[in-house]
Protein backbone atom coordinates (compact mmCIF):
# COMPACT_ATOMS: atom_id res chain seq x y z
CA UNK A 1 0.00 0.00 0.00
CA UNK A 2 1.18 3.17 -0.45
CA UNK A 3 2.49 5.53 2.11
CA UNK A 4 0.26 8.14 3.41
CA UNK A 5 0.81 12.39 3.07
CA UNK A 6 1.40 12.33 7.13
CA UNK A 7 4.72 10.68 7.72
CA UNK A 8 4.64 11.12 11.51
CA UNK A 9 1.22 9.66 11.77
CA UNK A 10 2.31 6.75 9.88
CA UNK A 11 5.78 6.34 11.25
CA UNK A 12 4.90 7.26 15.01
CA UNK A 13 6.68 5.68 17.48
CA UNK A 14 4.44 6.33 20.42
CA UNK A 15 1.64 4.52 18.31
CA UNK A 16 -0.71 3.27 21.19
CA UNK A 17 -3.94 1.01 21.51
CA UNK A 18 -5.23 -1.93 19.21
CA UNK A 19 -4.47 -0.23 16.45
CA UNK A 20 -0.84 -0.09 17.45
CA UNK A 21 -0.77 -3.90 18.01
CA UNK A 22 -3.18 -4.51 14.54
CA UNK A 23 -0.71 -2.37 12.56
CA UNK A 24 2.48 -4.08 14.30
CA UNK A 25 0.76 -7.21 13.08
CA UNK A 26 0.52 -6.39 9.96
CA UNK A 27 3.90 -5.41 9.39
CA UNK A 28 5.39 -8.43 11.16
CA UNK A 29 3.99 -10.74 8.31
CA UNK A 30 3.94 -7.99 5.58
CA UNK A 31 0.13 -7.86 5.31
CA UNK A 32 -1.45 -4.94 3.84
CA UNK A 33 -3.95 -3.15 6.47
CA UNK A 34 -5.83 0.12 6.08
CA UNK A 35 -4.47 3.84 6.36
CA UNK A 36 -6.73 4.66 9.12
CA UNK A 37 -5.63 2.22 11.52
CA UNK A 38 -2.64 4.74 11.67
CA UNK A 39 -5.17 7.69 12.85
CA UNK A 40 -6.32 5.52 15.30
CA UNK A 41 -3.17 4.66 16.70
CA UNK A 42 -1.30 7.97 16.23
CA UNK A 43 -4.17 9.62 18.68
CA UNK A 44 -6.57 6.97 19.91
CA UNK A 45 -8.25 9.47 22.22
CA UNK A 46 -9.10 11.68 19.65
CA UNK A 47 -10.21 8.85 16.90
CA UNK A 48 -12.51 7.03 19.22
CA UNK A 49 -15.42 8.79 18.43
CA UNK A 50 -14.74 8.50 14.75
CA UNK A 51 -14.41 4.75 15.50
CA UNK A 52 -17.76 4.45 17.23
CA UNK A 53 -19.10 6.77 14.85
CA UNK A 54 -18.15 3.95 11.98
CA UNK A 55 -19.09 1.01 13.59
CA UNK A 56 -22.75 2.48 14.40
CA UNK A 57 -23.14 3.65 10.79
CA UNK A 58 -21.68 -0.09 9.27
CA UNK A 59 -23.40 -2.11 12.40
CA UNK A 60 -26.01 -0.26 13.98
CA UNK A 61 -29.95 -0.16 13.53
CA UNK A 62 -31.44 -0.06 10.02
CA UNK A 63 -33.52 -1.15 7.28
CA UNK A 64 -30.04 -2.20 5.61
CA UNK A 65 -28.10 -5.07 6.45
CA UNK A 66 -25.06 -4.50 7.41
CA UNK A 67 -23.84 -6.54 4.48
CA UNK A 68 -25.11 -4.64 2.12
CA UNK A 69 -23.54 -1.24 3.71
CA UNK A 70 -20.27 -3.20 3.35
CA UNK A 71 -21.43 -3.74 0.03
CA UNK A 72 -22.41 -0.21 -0.95
CA UNK A 73 -19.00 1.04 1.33
CA UNK A 74 -16.94 -0.88 -1.42
CA UNK A 75 -18.53 -0.03 -4.29
CA UNK A 76 -17.95 3.63 -3.52
CA UNK A 77 -14.41 3.02 -2.98
CA UNK A 78 -13.74 1.33 -6.05
CA UNK A 79 -15.66 4.51 -8.14
CA UNK A 80 -13.59 6.53 -6.14
CA UNK A 81 -10.58 4.49 -6.99
CA UNK A 82 -10.02 3.87 -3.79
CA UNK A 83 -8.43 0.30 -1.67
CA UNK A 84 -10.70 -1.32 0.37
Amino acid sequence: MEPMFLKSVENNPDAKGSYAELIASCKKIGAPFPQIWNLFAFKPSATQHLERWTHEIMRGPSPLSPGFREMIAALTSARNHCPF
